[in-house]
């Protein structure tokens, strides 16, 4: 009875809430809350909406398997296995995003050729020399590689511009606190380290938003 068209927003609050309590404790309820109030909202729309996608779905699989991989990255303790299984889990939620994006448009081709040249030479000359553990840096590689195809088709979405660029900020978001990751796990440099988590909740909201923007006007009003 509470949810009217604009309860979406109020749940995108209560999500903003979950990411300051999920910054300023280590309880794993709010660390992933996030990713969870995207998911109950993707839950709400397929309900609500009256244009069935399957598209959505590709982002209820992102943010699932960005909780199980926070998981594993969250009890790791310095074990190179977990951290390999969590990018792993972080890859599949880029082929989620990715193919969210494709969906809706397509791949700019010149910007992921630039995208790509650019990490691709930030992993060869600064992390590379950083590898013992063959599994880990091969894991590193392909991960990469998927952020970038992601944020490519991002790029690429035929939408309108807020719902375009909403996503868009959202895998930028993604890909920079992941930057910062590695420069935290392979270089030991952490003066940025403050801001991995922000920018990974963050991320979340934008791309739910986006998604709310695509169907708020799909949303009937609830009495």
């Amino acid at each position: 009875m509470w949810l009217k068209k604009n309860g979406l927003y109020v749940l995108l609050a209560v999500s903003v809430i979950l990411a300051i309590l999920g910054v300023t404790t280590s309880n794993f309820v709010f660390k992933s809350g996030t990713a969870g109030m995207g998911i109950l909202i993707i839950l709400i729309l397929n309900f609500q909406i009256k244009e069935k996608t399957r598209d959505i779905w590709m982002i209820f699989g992102a943010f699932l398997f960005s909780i199980i991989g926070d998981w594993f990255l969250s009890n790791m303790n310095g074990d190179s296995q977990m951290f390999v299984k969590g990018i792993a889990l972080f890859f599949l939620a880029h082929v989620g995003y990715l193919l969210y994006a494709l969906f809706n448009g397509r791949i700019k081709k010149m910007f992921t050729g630039i995208l790509l040249a650019a990490y691709l030479v930030f992993f060869f000359l600064v992390l590379y020399p950083t590898f013992t553990d063959m599994s880990l840096m091969v894991a590193s590689l392909v991960y990469l590689l998927i952020s970038c195809f992601s944020l490519g088709a991002a790029m690429g979405m035929e939408r309108n511009a807020t719902e375009k660029w909403s996503y868009v900020f959202g895998i930028v978001l993604i890909i920079f606190s992941d930057t910062i990751i590695a420069f935290k796990e392979f270089v030991g440099y952490h003066t940025f380290d403050f801001l991995i988590t922000p920018t990974y909740y963050l991320a979340h909201i934008f791309v739910t938003f986006s998604l709310i923007k695509r169907f708020e006007n799909s949303v009937p009003k609830i009495n």
